[in-house]
C-alpha cells in the first residue's frame, strides 16, 4: 500500500512533541491504525505541563469551547466526554449588542456544545469538581499505549537522515517520525530554526482570558446555560464571549492589538455589567493570560520524518481550534500508517486537509470582515437584532440569521456553508426587510 521507501514499520518508533489534543488524538489514532495493521510502533509524548494541577501549570490558554460537530465525530470514534470534563452543557447563546440582546436557542433543538477547562481550572481552583479536557485525552492516549514524558524538548537534531529529540540532561532519542504539536505560544517553537527545511511559523493575533470565581449558584443566575456573545463598536475588538464554566466565568476577547484600553473599555461596557451580579468588582479576577492563536497556517507543514499538526501547523480562524487539531491530527496518523512518511506522503494525502481548512479560511475572512461592517454600523446591528429576535419568537420561522450566528459563534460548520446561506434569496431579502425598518426607525 505504501508507495514510497519511507514508512512506518513494525518497531518503528514516533516522537510527539505536544501533548495536547493534537498531539494526544494523533497519538490514539496512529496507534489504533498501527494494531489494526498488525504493527507494534512506540510511541512517546513529550510534555512539561502537569494536566493535574490548576493555573499556568496545567493551562493551555484556550477559551475551552467544544463545538458540537466536534462531540459527534468524537463520539463516532467512540471518545464520549465525561461529565467530570464538561464544566457546562451550553444550550443557548445571548447576542448582546448596544442596540439590544436575544437569546438564540439551540437551532433544530439538537445542537449542544461544551464548556471546558484545558486544564483542571484557573489559579486559585477553590474545589476540584471537575477534569482537564487535555488531561483526559491523553490518559485516552496512555490507555493506547503511548508514554508520556514529561519533559520539555531542548533540540530537534538529524543523525542518519532520522531525527532526534533531546531533552535537557537526556541523551538524543532517535525516531522514524517525529511530530510537532506545540501551538502557537510554547517555548518549543525556537526548535524549528534547527529544521533544514521550508517551515514557516504561523501568523498570529492577540487574544485575552480572564478568569473569575462566581460560584455554580450565581453562575446559573446571572448567566445560566448560556454563552454570552458581545457584538460591540469598540475599535480593534473582533470578537467576544463570556463563557460560563462550573464555579468560573470566563472572559475572551479576540482582536489585533488587545490592550489594557481595549480591555477597560470593554469590561465597563453597559453590555458587560449587565451580564454580572450588580456592582461586581471587576479587578477581582481569579487569572489572565493573553495569549496568541494562529489566523494564518504554515504554508508547508512536513517534510520527510516530520509532521506538524494543530495550531503550529494549520487550524480554523478564530473558531473551534480544538476541532481542527482533531482533524488534521487523524489526517496526518492515517498517512503515516497507511501511505508513508516521506514529504511526498505528507503532500498527496495530508496536505489537503489543511488546505482546506487554509481555503475556508480565506471566506471566514470575509464573514468577518462583514461582522466588524455590521459592529461600526448602529443601522445593521438594529437590522440583525430584529431579524433574529423575530426569528426566534415565530415557532414555525425558519431561523436563517439565527443559524447563521449560531454557527459563526461555534466554528460548528466550515465558513464556505454559512456563506452560501448568508446568499439566500430568503436570507437576502429578510434582512433587506429589516434594514429598511431600521432605517425608518420603527
Amino acid at each position: 500500500m505504501v508507495k514510497n521507501g519511507l514508512q512506518l514499520d513494525d518497531g518503528s518508533r514516533v516522537g510527539v512533541i505536544g501533548g495536547g489534543p493534537a498531539g494526544s488524538f494523533f497519538s490514539i489514532f496512529l496507534l489504533d491504525l498501527a494494531d489494526r495493521m498488525g504493527m507494534d510502533i512506540e510511541v512517546d509524548v513529550y510534555e512539561p505541563r502537569d494536566y493535574t494541577r490548576p493555573g499556568p501549570v496545567g493551562c493551555n490558554m484556550c477559551g475551552g469551547i467544544i463545538s458540537e460537530s466536534l462531540v459527534q465525530n468524537l463520539a463516532a470514534e467512540g471518545i464520549n466526554l465525561p461529565p467530570t470534563v464538561v464544566q457546562r452543557g451550553i444550550d443557548s447563546y445571548m447576542l448582546h449588542m448596544d442596540v439590544g440582546s436575544v437569546r438564540i436557542e439551540t437551532p433544530l433543538q439538537e445542537k449542544r456544545i461544551g464548556a471546558v477547562y484545558r486544564g483542571p481550572g484557573p489559579r486559585d481552583l477553590k474545589e476540584v469538581k471537575w477534569g482537564s479536557f487535555d488531561g483526559y485525552l491523553q490518559n485516552l492516549s496512555i490507555e493506547k499505549g503511548a508514554k508520556v514524558i514529561n519533559q520539555r524538548v531542548d533540540e530537534i537534531l538529524w543523525e542518519d537522515k532520522k531525527p532526534q529529540i533531546k531533552v535537557r540532561k537526556g541523551e538524543p532519542q532517535p525516531y522514524d517520525l517525529v511530530t510537532i504539536s506545540v501551538g502557537v505560544n510554547s517555548a518549543s517553537r525556537k526548535l524549528f530554526s534547527n529544521l533544514n527545511f521550508e517551515y514557516e511559523t504561523p501568523k498570529t493575533t492577540k487574544t485575552f482570558i480572564q478568569e473569575y470565581y462566581l460560584g455554580e449558584d450565581q453562575i446559573q443566575e446571572v448567566l445560566g446555560s448560556s454563552m454570552h456573545v458581545f457584538l460591540l463598536d469598540l475599535p480593534r475588538l473582533e470578537f467576544a464571549a463570556i463563557i460560563p464554566k462550573g464555579d468560573y466565568v470566563s472572559v475572551c476577547l479576540l482582536g489585533e492589538d488587545i490592550d489594557k484600553e481595549l480591555i477597560s473599555n470593554f469590561m465597563n461596557s453597559p453590555e458587560v455589567k449587565a451580564v454580572f451580579p450588580p456592582g461586581w468588582d471587576f479587578d477581582a479576577k481569579s487569572c489572565n493570560c493573553s495569549p496568541r492563536i494562529n489566523i494564518a497556517g504554515s504554508k508547508r507543514p512536513f517534510d520527510d520524518r516530520i509532521v506538524f499538526i494543530g495550531d503550529c501547523g494549520v487550524t480554523r480562524l478564530y473558531k473551534d481550534g480544538i476541532g481542527a487539531a482533531y482533524r488534521t491530527a487523524k489526517s496526518a496518523a492515517t498517512t503515516a500508517v497507511l501511505q508513508g512518511i516521506s514529504v511526498q506522503d505528507f503532500e498527496e494525502y495530508y496536505w489537503p486537509a489543511c488546505r482546506n481548512i487554509n481555503t475556508d479560511n480565506m471566506i471566514g475572512q470575509v464573514m468577518f470582515l462583514v461582522t466588524r461592517i455590521i459592529q461600526g454600523q448602529r443601522i445593521a446591528r438594529r437590522a440583525v437584532l430584529r431579524m433574529t429576535a423575530n426569528e426566534q419568537e415565530e415557532a414555525d420561522s425558519a431561523k436563517r440569521m439565527s443559524m447563521v450566528l449560531w454557527d459563526m459563534f461555534t466554528g460548528s460548520a466550515p465558513y464556505k456553508e454559512i456563506f452560501v446561506r448568508t446568499l439566500s434569496p430568503a436570507f437576502l431579502a429578510r434582512l433587506a426587510g429589516d434594514l429598511a425598518i431600521s432605517v425608518t426607525g420603527r
